[in-house]
């Protein structure tokens, strides 16, 4: 009995002590970044190639959102990942490009495109450090992972256990027959209620993601005291 016992003190003690090192790699990532900008987590699939209007708009989206001060959060991969984190590069200017690549078979590495990088082995503690870190969605046209990362962040939405922030979907054709089908099944059994569609804006451009985003980035750049007043008061 003290055998077994001794063992299982072992093992809670090195998931405990494995745990406390993921928490102090989150919190280091979040000083890492800093807080002076304001970040836009891009979520799109990986299987889009370059030549593709999808990946083309992707690259623009965040190449527009860098030249507004944002920098651009991604999972580091392939596809609309890759797009978006060569748009931001492109922009050259203060902007990083981030992001939080996952350890898959298929996907050997990260994108090579990225200011800042930060793996997981998992998808919920990758999901957290996306809401973590960013202040606002912009969700492209994705498969089954985009769809968890837009539902997971939709949910934490509709708990209130994040702060609120913008969730922008980009493209009509893509988004609007999901939208349909949620309001037409889950709404109408009262499975969620009607205001929590209030969560999600759907737009078909670049200029329209940049319109809705706007008053939201410049808000936060007014709550931002200048670098200088933090030494110089």
């Amino acid at each position: 009995m003290d055998i077994k016992r001794t063992r299982v003190r072992k093992f809670l003690s090195k998931q405990i002590s494995h745990l406390n090192e993921v928490i102090a790699d989150m919190d280091g990532m979040v000083s890492d970044l800093g807080f002076e900008f304001y970040r836009v987590c891009v979520f799109g699939s990986a299987r889009i190639k370059a030549d593709s209007d999808d990946y083309k708009q992707a690259k623009e989206l965040a190449y527009a959102l860098a030249k507004h001060g944002c920098d651009i959060v991604t999972g580091g991969g392939p596809g609309l990942m890759e797009a978006a984190n060569m748009g931001a590069k492109t922009a050259t200017n203060d902007s990083r490009s981030i992001g939080v690549p996952i350890e898959l078979p298929f996907e050997p590495d990260s994108n090579s495109h990225l200011d800042v990088k930060y793996h997981h082995r998992r998808f919920s503690s990758r999901l957290d450090e996306f809401m973590r870190i960013s202040h606002a969605v912009v969700v492209t046209p994705g498969g089954i992972g985009t769809l968890l990362e837009l539902l997971f962040t939709w949910q934490l939405l509709q708990v209130d256990h994040i702060s609120t922030k913008p969730v922008v979907l980009l493209g009509k054709d893509m988004w609007s027959g999901f939208i349909d089908w949620m309001k037409n099944e889950p709404l109408k059994r009262e499975l969620m209620n009607a205001s929590d569609f209030d969560h999600l804006v759907i737009v078909d451009s670049v200029d329209e993601v940049i319109d809705h985003l706007s008053p939201e980035i410049k808000k936060f750049k007014e709550q931002v005291r200048p670098k200088d007043t933090l030494t110089n008061p």
